[in-house]
Parts: structure tokens; sequence; C-alpha cells
């Protein structure tokens, strides 16, 4: 039913934003009270790196809207586009004709049970996908999650950026949401579960003594809602189509979510997917070798913050190569804005990790340092 909450930090990088704005939904997301995220920051401790990542179809900044805010808006779009929503229904299998999905089965909540039949079934359906089980969707790049997560909001905590605070084993993310509140995130090792969810609040604010400005401003403002969190965020792919079925969002690919990458990821991959299966149907294109181009664009996508999203997984502290890049990025705001793009997807991470581009970066910061 709808609106509902979900369990997600619902950041949305520019890119996804574009596509909202592609959609026709930006001003809804923007008119729910939703603030934009003007500015970036890391601080590593020493100091901070403050930026705007570089735009993407004239979409400056992010937003992070509530769950109850962005799926309503998106559900009822569908709607005004002609689809048939069912609320409160449960699909508890699929129908097959041979190894070919045909449709599902299932009922509303005490109802009789469904079938429906279609050309292809398309599973939104999450990280645990039933119908990614059900037709056992082969997975790859499979890797164990690293780390376990806690956030909750806070009033009377303004923020007017997305700021990021990492310390040994810990990654603190600050983000401004609807209604004045402040979402307010905490990563920890993966192995420190079962102690974090013990007492939850007490690690929680040991997380943020660690960065004494910014326990000062937690105190000063109210925890308004209760904590939500998991440390069931493993690394994935799955083969996302076969015969009669397609998969999309966390339920074809997931990773940590550190890099506040997934509805992004999300939304590209619906807008690929539609082009897809559009493709297929109307005869331009055999429907296989279109989903087969879906999945070849998704990975294409997505493999360089996958692999960065692991490695920042491990909440270890920056090699002394990246405290060597950091360092000259304080000298260079243009260079600076390019790397927060890498994060927010409007910059091509192997293009800006290129040799040639950090070693000018690292040369230049020699020339600012001295002026």
């Amino acid at each position: 039913g709808f609106p509902s909450d979900t369990l997600s930090t619902h950041y949305i990088h520019q890119p996804g934003v574009a596509q909202l704005k592609k959609w026709g939904l930006l001003e809804k997301v923007q008119e729910s009270n939703c603030p934009p995220a003007r500015y970036l920051s890391l601080d590593v401790g020493p100091f901070a790196l403050t930026g705007t990542p570089t735009p993407v179809d004239g979409v400056a900044y992010g937003y992070a809207p509530r769950r109850t805010v962005l799926d309503k808006i998106l559900v009822d779009a569908a709607v005004q586009a002609g689809a048939e929503l069912r609320e409160h229904f449960t699909v508890k299998e699929l129908v097959t004709d041979g190894d070919r999905v045909t449709g599902i089965r299932g009922h509303t909540a005490g109802g009789a049970t469904v079938t429906e039949h279609a050309s292809i079934v398309v599973g939104a359906d999450g990280m645990r996908s039933m119908v990614a089980r059900s037709v056992q969707a082969p997975t790859y790049n499979e890797r164990p999650a690293r780390t376990c997560v806690y956030y909750s909001y806070w009033s009377d905590l303004p923020v007017d950026g997305a700021e990021l605070y990492t310390r040994p084993g810990r990654l603190i993310v600050f983000g401004p949401t609807n209604d004045a509140k402040t979402l307010v995130i905490i990563y920890w090792p993966h192995s420190d579960f079962h102690r974090v969810r013990s007492d939850i609040e007490s690690s929680f604010m040991q997380a943020i003594d660690m960065v004494p400005g910014l326990a000062e401003r937690v105190r000063n403002g109210r925890r308004s809602e209760r904590f939500e969190g998991t440390a069931d965020l493993p690394f994935f792919f799955r083969k996302p189509y076969g015969p009669g079925w397609a998969l999309v969002g966390d339920a074809g690919y997931h990773k940590d979510p550190n890099t506040a990458e997934g509805i992004s990821d999300a939304f590209r991959d619906a807008d690929l997917l539609a082009e897809a299966i559009d493709a297929g149907l109307s005869g331009r294109r055999p429907l296989d070798e279109a989903l087969g181009d879906y999945e070849q664009r998704r990975n294409e996508a997505v493999m360089p913050i996958y692999e960065m999203t692991h490695q920042l997984a491990g909440l270890e502290p920056p090699s002394p190569e990246m405290q060597q890049l950091f360092a000259a990025l304080r000298y260079n705001q243009e260079q600076t804005d390019r790397f927060f793009g890498t994060l927010a997807g409007t910059v091509p991470i192997p293009e800006f990790f290129a040799p040639e581009n950090i070693e000018r970066i690292i040369a230049g910061a020699g020339k600012g340092a001295a002026a």
C-alpha cells in the first residue's frame, strides 16, 4: 500500500534526479518539502573537502526524499500513465508453460486466488526477489557483506548538503530530507552488527563522538524517529532476464549502500529495461537480444562504482596514495567537484582516476600550496 516506508537511506544522486526530471516528476519531489543537497563534503579527519558534483542534464543537486513520499509519486505517475495498480496484493507463485514464465498467481488480503497472464513478468521485488528465486536466476560476481548500518532522523539539526565523515572503522553520513529533518546514517564493520544491535543508541553516539563538532550538533538536535538498520548488505549481480521474465533494481543487482547509488541505479535500469521490452514486444528487435543488451548496458554502467563501493565498504583509512590525492584536491576546486562527481555518477570513475589525471592534480597542488 502507498504511501509506505521501507528500509532505505533514499539519497538520489544527480543522474537519478535527471531521470525524475525526464519523467516529469522532479517538480513533485521539490514540492514535497524536500530540499536539495546543495553540496557534498568529505571529512577525512585532518581536513574536509567540499564541492558540488559536475551537473548532468542541467541537474546540479541531489535530493533525499522519504520513501513514503517518493514511492507515492512514482506509483501515482505509473497509474496516470495507464498501469493498473493493485495494492496489498501478494504474489504467491509464477505461472509457467514449460520453462517459460507466462504470468503470476496471488491474492489480496483475505481475497480469492487470482491468476494473470503476461508476455513478460518483471521482478522489481528487491534483493530477496521471489521472481529471481522462482526462476533460479544465476548470480555472479558475488561478494559477502562488509558493513552493517543504522540510521534515523533528527529534527533541529539543519544541514544544506550531504556530509560524509570517515573515521577508523566508521562512516557517518548526514543529509537533508522532507519536513526539515536530517537523515543520519552510520556504517560499522559487518562483524560489529550484534554488538551494535544490542545497544543501538549508545553505539550510534559513540560513533558520532569520534567527530566532536558533529557530536555537539547532534546533541543540540532531537531524534524524531526510531532507528532502522541491517547487516544484510551483500554484493551480487543476477542474470536479469530469461524466458518470459526480467529483473530490475535490487532484484537484479545489489551492493552496499555506502555510495548511495541504489535508487539512481534502479531508475536508470528501469528505463533501460522498459526500452528493451518495448523494442522486443513491438518487433523492432528480437526480445532476447534486446534483453541481453539491457544486461550488458547495466553491467557496463555499474561495474566501476560496484568496485569502488566494495572498496569503501572496507571502512579502512585512505591509502597513502589517496591521502596524497585528497591533500592535493584541497587546492583544486574544479577537480574536487569532479571527484565528487565520481561518487554521484556524473564523472566516469576510470577517467578521473586515470594516472595522468591524478599526476596533473598532484603536480598542480604543489603550485597551489606554494602560492
